[in-house]
């Protein structure tokens, strides 16, 4: 059975502010389910064999990119066809298969949406929403996701309203200190715009900038439906 433990599935009505909720067990991932919060992070801790694994692995892969529609019980041996099934790629499958457990579980889907993905370069380098009821997130290797509070924000200068003048001048955020940053190893649910109730607060969030010396390890899992 998963970690994870939903006392009650149903969604309450929206709510003006969004929060952040973090912890140090896998169970704080229910709490998406709060009406006050957009992004709950467990902070993961003894990651050490996770980062290390994941290095091997862009050394091994460094282009890699693999998108996969997983089920709990396939999501082990599917990750392994493409990464392999020994050493750093057996430990990196069968942690991304527990949160590929922990996440249908969490959400009542037989499936989701896998995307591993090797990066050298800010894959969504603008502040931006997802147009999705919610989406794991998980940087396994190299800096991690930006967000912005969402009492913070001027959602008028998203997309089209920045009049094309970098995030950082549009008056999207006032000051540099209001960008939050995950960490390496971090696991992060972000509410995204069809969540029911959560319309015009879905959290507000970009990838970060990469120098030539950096790669990522980006894990994101989505919902599919049926």
């Amino acid at each position: 059975m998963s970690a994870i433990a939903v006392q009650n599935n149903e969604i309450t009505p929206a709510v003006e502010t969004r929060s952040v909720i973090e912890g140090v067990e896998p169970t704080v991932l229910a709490d998406i389910y709060q009406a006050g919060t957009n992004i709950v992070v467990w902070q993961r801790h003894s990651i050490d064999s996770l980062v290390q694994a994941a290095d091997r692995i862009l050394e091994i892969h460094p282009t890699l990119q693999t998108s996969l529609t997983v089920t709990p019980q396939s999501a082990c041996a599917a990750v392994g066809d493409a990464l392999g099934t020994t050493g750093a790629a057996a430990v990196l499958s069968e942690d991304i298969a527990q949160l590929v457990d922990m996440f249908c579980y969490l959400f009542e889907l037989k499936r989701a949406g896998l995307r591993l993905t090797a990066l050298d370069r800010a894959m969504c380098p603008r502040f931006h929403v997802d147009r999705v009821p919610c989406r794991l997130v998980t940087t396994y290797k190299g800096v991690a996701t930006q967000w912005l509070p969402h009492h913070l924000v001027d959602r008028s200068k998203l997309g089209a309203g920045s009049q094309g003048m970098p995030d950082e001048e549009s008056g999207l955020f006032d000051q540099i200190t209001d960008i939050q940053q995950l960490n390496e190893g971090n696991v992060a649910l972000l509410k995204g715009e069809l969540w029911e109730g959560n319309e015009n607060t879905g959290l507000v969030h970009r990838s970060p900038a990469i120098n030539s010396e950096q790669r990522r390890l980006l894990l994101t899992l989505d919902f599919i439906s049926g």
